[in-house]
């Protein structure tokens, strides 16, 4: 075997210079620097501009793109494959080099180029032409020429292109490394827009150009000197300077989007937040609201996140130059602030714990400056909060069982603080046995509650008492509140009670398809009611201590038996079905508080629930029958109907839904007499596409109509839509004196390829008015979010107004991973 000595000899008589076709060779100490220098330059060239406010806002978000697929990701041997040409060593100048066709594999990431040059003399670094590196996390760089100091600290780069995995894009003309640290990109370019497929030189929708781009290692930085942002190549916004965090960088310290708003009670604002990221597990935003009439609105917020879970902490605090602007309303003070907080942790995999909190110098804080929820103006559609929550509580659940215990507080934001309940505490546990009694499933649960209201809420339910007041606690007259004036909607005082149920169920199946449900349940509740004697409540409620034990023994069975008849087109499933339960009377039925059963309304979907009632404040009592037929259609091309019509019967024994209670819950149901009304529904879905529903409820004597619901929902690929058309018949024991008709709709139309039309509007079909609508259009792709709406809603004026319409404008604009801004104004005084 040739000695290196003969070998170096051999090669000096062939002029030292040796050439290798095609050879595949293992040259680390050669190719390195190649990969290290490229990687540090894509690092550098990867402009995607970290970004913490959010990628959507207000309903419009950007379309999604097909990620990436990622390379498998291959060990770390420290060995390199190289592939060229040829490998030509000069030893006289010290210089080796590999040309044409050269890829170099190193640890997952490749490099092509035409030609890779090592000066061993100077120790510099040369590649050049059609330069392609393919990184493990698959970011691709693009240069023609690159020219680097083997410690990659001095060097420089021609014509560079960086696409990242996040589909950002960067590109420069030349980008100088220096001190091993800072590399400066001339006639920079950013943008997260994908090339035009029709014609790539096109400019994207938009980029920002940069004179200089200055990437700093250390701090991780990038700054833009002399920017400028372009939509379609056409300059827009101009920017002498700014700075973001490098790619690399997931929470940075620094500026965010300024947010500018405009209502009529603090005039201009502009909201500039700084987030300042103190360590890896927790950060601070300070976001100051400068305001042209009220100041300067402080807000602070802190998170952090903890091995188990994560809490925050947001703070709000303004001294109000001008207060007048809120005469006669609670914001008419000169300091206003609040505090919210709110936290969750585990406990394991199956138990968490956590806390909400509000805090607020007056109730109508939020609503003046637009926090918390009031800030999307969307939200406020149809609905608009009532409360704030604070709440601490334990959650856990099992494979087949739940426990939740909280205590509650709701801040009233309509500022009847005194007549909203605190709750100490209310607790809910379920669980289903895992093996079968008596061939059964057995399943038990329990509820504990325990509240405190200080004023009683009194609703008037007839035309003069809510004219002249006659409800309310400021009437001169209290002996006007009585159950044909008003509705005791809260009483005043304490409530405990503690209940618990176990429940028996088997199904049996017989030779002519008939099923047989038995069941048998067993409840218990312990009542104590401490009842305050205000005016007017001892016409609804026994006043002062009362302690009650209730017991609600059921038995009962279901019966079904189904008809299948199959057609060549599809098949019909008609089944009969019939409830029968013996129970006891109601006791104290009406007699008793009533917190968590106000709502009844009765359909097919509570016709075969053995109590009707919504919560365990009333139990359903006296022997009852529900009977019914329900037919299923199915076609074999798709499509299915669903009918559904039945009717409810008391037996015998008092019948609960009969007996007036303090919010008359029950009456005027359908189920107050002995035989109930009718009630159908109706659910027909031809295809994905579209989905129909119809519910009704029909006077059992006259067939008129009590209730009455159409759906219709269509969702296409361009366009969707949603008509919800209601009917109800007045409820004069309710407070409903008159009948209700309505129309809501909602829908979005896809007019172009990014292009979006929404809307949404109620229509009062008695008033002959629409009295809450929202419009709205945008630009939707992949990079940008250009959106504007109009929304007609409710706000609440006073505290002691009811809700009045207003009107608001918003404005968002969201260029993906450089910036989301979301702007409005209210002349009317609405929602930013």
């Amino acid at each position: 075997m040739a000695s290196v000595a003969a070998l170096r000899e051999r090669l000096s008589a062939f002029r030292r210079r040796a050439v290798v076709r095609r050879e595949q060779m293992r040259l680390a100490a050669f190719c390195r620097p190649v990969l290290a220098l490229l990687v540090a330059v894509g690092l550098a060239g990867a402009v995607g501009i970290a970004s913490t406010t959010p990628a959507s806002a207000q309903g419009f978000t950007y379309n999604p793109r097909p990620a990436r697929p990622v390379p498998p990701r291959v060990a770390n041997d420290n060995q390199m494959l190289v592939q060229a040409n040829e490998v030509d060593y000069d030893y006289n100048n010290s210089r080796v080099s590999a040309v044409g066709n050269v890829q170099l594999f190193y640890n997952g990431t490749s490099v092509e180029a035409d030609k890779v040059i090592y000066d061993q003399k100077t120790k510099r670094l040369h590649a050049e032409g059609n330069i392609r590196m393919t990184d493990a996390d698959g970011k691709i760089t693009y240069a023609n020429i690159m020219d680097l100091s083997d410690d990659y600290r001095d060097g420089f780069v021609d014509s560079l292109r960086v696409d990242t995995a996040d589909q950002t894009r960067m590109a420069a003309t030349r980008a100088d490394r220096s001190s091993g640290n800072y590399t400066v990109f001339d006639n920079g370019v950013y943008t997260a827009c994908a090339p035009c497929k029709d014609d790539p030189k096109k400019p994207p929708l938009w980029q920002v150009k940069g004179a200089r781009i200055i990437h700093d290692q250390s701090e991780k930085m990038l700054y833009f000197e002399t920017a400028q942002l372009e939509f379609f190549g056409v300059p827009l916004a101009y920017m002498p300077y700014f700075s973001t965090p490098d790619p690399t960088v997931k929470r940075k310290s620094g500026f965010l989007m300024p947010t500018p708003s405009n209502v009529s009670s603090y005039g201009f604002g502009l909201e500039i937040p700084y987030f300042w990221a103190i360590a890896p597990d927790y950060d601070a935003t300070f976001s100051p609201r400068i305001t042209s009439k009220q100041g300067v609105l402080f807000q602070a917020e802190f998170r952090q996140r903890l091995l188990d879970g994560s809490y925050q902490v947001r703070a709000y605090g303004i001294d109000q130059l001008d207060p007048g602007a809120f005469a006669g309303q609670p914001g008419d003070r000169q300091f206003r602030g609040g505090l919210e907080t709110k936290g969750q942790f585990a406990l394991n995999d199956k138990w968490v714990w956590g806390w909400d909190g509000v805090i607020l110098s007056d109730y109508y804080f939020m609503q003046d400056y637009r926090l918390a929820q009031y800030r999307d103006p969307m939200a406020s559609f149809i609905n608009l909060p009532t409360e704030a929550i604070s709440q601490l509580y334990l959650t856990g659940v099992g494979n087949r069982s739940f426990f939740d215990l909280r205590s509650i507080y709701y801040l009233s934001f309509s500022g009847n603080q005194q007549q909203v309940p605190v709750i100490w505490p209310v607790l809910d546990y379920s669980n289903v046995f895992n093996h079968p009694i008596l061939g059964g499933e057995v399943s038990y649960k329990t509820n504990f509650v325990n509240l405190t209201r200080n004023d009683a809420v009194f609703d008037p339910i007839t035309t003069q008492a809510n004219l002249n007041g006659l409800c309310t606690l400021t009437s001169a007259d209290p002996l006007a509140r009585t159950p044909s004036q008003c509705l005791l909607r809260g009483f005043p005082g304490t409530y405990t009670r503690l209940t618990a149920e176990a429940q028996w169920r088997r199904s049996f199946t017989d030779p002519l398809g008939q099923i047989w449900t038995p069941f048998a349940i067993l409840r218990a509740d312990a009542i104590n009611a401490d009842v305050s004697n205000q005016p007017g409540v001892s016409n609804f409620l026994p006043v002062g201590d009362t302690q009650a034990l209730r017991a609600m023994p059921a038995v009962g069975f279901e019966y079904r038996y189904p008809f299948i008849n199959v057609e060549p087109w599809g098949s019909t499933t008609i089944e009969p079905i019939a409830q029968v339960i013996v129970r006891p009377n109601e006791t104290y039925a009406g007699k008793l508080p009533n917190e968590d059963a106000q709502s009844l309304v009765f359909d097919t979907s509570n016709l075969f629930s053995v109590d009707k009632f919504s919560g365990y404040d009333r139990v359903e009592g006296g022997g009852r029958a529900n009977v019914g037929v329900q037919a299923t259609t199915q076609f074999d091309r798709g499509g299915t109907v669903k009918v559904l019509f039945g009717q409810s019967y008391q037996l015998f024994g008092l019948n609960s839904f009969a007996v007036r209670d303090e919010i008359n819950t029950g009456v005027d149901s359908g189920l107050e007499r002995t035989a109930s009304d009718y009630v159908a529904s109706v659910d027909y879905s031809p295809n994905r596409t579209y989905t129909f529903s119809v519910r009704s409820r029909f006077d059992e004597q006259t067939w008129n109509v009590q209730r009455f619901e159409a759906e219709a929902r269509a969702n296409f690929d361009r366009w969707s839509v949603s008509l919800l058309y209601g009917n109800y018949a007045a409820q004069p024991d309710l407070g409903y004196l008159t009948r209700r008709e309505g129309i809501l709709g909602s829908g979005s139309v896809k007019v172009a390829a990014n292009w979006v039309v929404t809307g949404g509007a109620r229509w009062d079909l008695e008033a002959n008015k629409i009295n809450q609508y929202t419009i709205g259009a945008g630009y939707v792709d992949d990079c940008f979010v250009l959106a504007a709406n109009y929304v007609r809603s409710y706000n609440y004026a006073t505290a002691s107004s009811p809700p009045v319409l207003s009107n608001a404008y918003m404005l968002q604009i969201g260029l993906r991973t450089l910036a989301n801004t979301t702007g409005g104004s209210s002349p009317t005084g609405g929602f930013q």
